[in-house]
């Protein structure tokens, strides 16, 4: 018997050459990509990678962490800057103009877990930047780049929230319950349609943003998912403990 809907598609193409698993990615926006659409990705190995989605071949190597894990990677919009946080409690601040590859500035991190910092932007030249605190259910919050500390978020003491695992600083806020465990990451498109999950179960699910409705689930990867990211134009990225990138073209944005 015919199945009633067709599988979904495979990946657009498939990178390859991190030599480790790969902890996150972060699309390099179309202003500073120069005509050259890039992805940054950030290993296990402590290596940030910058791939040119053209050649699909790296063109620049980063090696600021001391071959400790990177886990999370954002651009700045005031030019081209990226920062990127390592398991050597170092968050670096990189400058990529003009073909440079040179750290900035750094922020000391007092967690050596896996959680992921997280900007809000608010202005041109100033941003909010939230990362793991020194206890282990805090949560520090900077002004940057003037490393002021705005506040630390403590739990109340009679709460056991335990360590946390993802910060997300927002403006508005919607909460969906998710039914399958293992999510190692949750991204939203540019432009508010759909959003993507991680997962530990191997597999890529896509969702309707507004009313969470199931779209897709991707499988390609033969380990867990560890991270997602949106370009502007709608490509997504996925990266897996089995050191591939695969690249998925769905629901192009209009």
């Amino acid at each position: 018997m015919a199945a009633l809907f067709p599988p979904p598609p495979g990946p657009r193409f498939v990178l390859r050459g991190t030599q480790s698993a790969v902890n996150t990615l972060h699309f390099c926006p179309p202003s500073q990509a120069a005509g050259n659409p890039l992805l940054f990705s950030g290993s296990q190995n402590g290596l940030v990678h910058i791939w040119s989605l053209q050649t699909r071949r790296i063109v620049t190597t980063l090696n600021g962490h001391g071959g400790q894990g990177v886990i999370w990677l954002k651009t700045l919009p005031q030019g081209h800057q990226l920062l990127s946080q390592g398991r050597d409690l170092r968050l670096c601040l990189w400058d990529l103009e003009e073909g440079r590859n040179t750290i900035m500035d750094s922020v000391q991190l007092d967690s050596v877990g896996f959680c992921r910092g997280s900007i809000l932007v608010r202005g041109q030249q100033c941003w909010m930047l939230a990362v793991p605190g020194k206890g282990s259910d805090e949560v520090q919050i900077l002004e940057m780049p003037s490393k002021t500390s705005v506040c630390t978020l403590k739990p109340e003491a009679d709460a056991r929230p335990g360590m946390p695992m993802c910060l997300g600083l927002w403006q508005v806020k919607k909460t969906h319950e998710l039914t399958n465990p293992g999510i190692a990451e949750v991204t939203i498109r540019p432009d508010h349609k759909i959003l993507a999950t991680a997962g530990w179960d191997h597999r890529i699910r896509v969702f309707h943003w507004r009313t969470m409705k199931p779209l897709a689930v991707l499988a390609f990867h033969s380990a867990p998912v560890y991270c997602v990211a949106f370009a502007a134009d709608g490509l997504l990225a996925a990266g897996s403990k089995d050191q591939r990138i695969s690249i998925w073209s769905l629901y192009p944005c209009p």
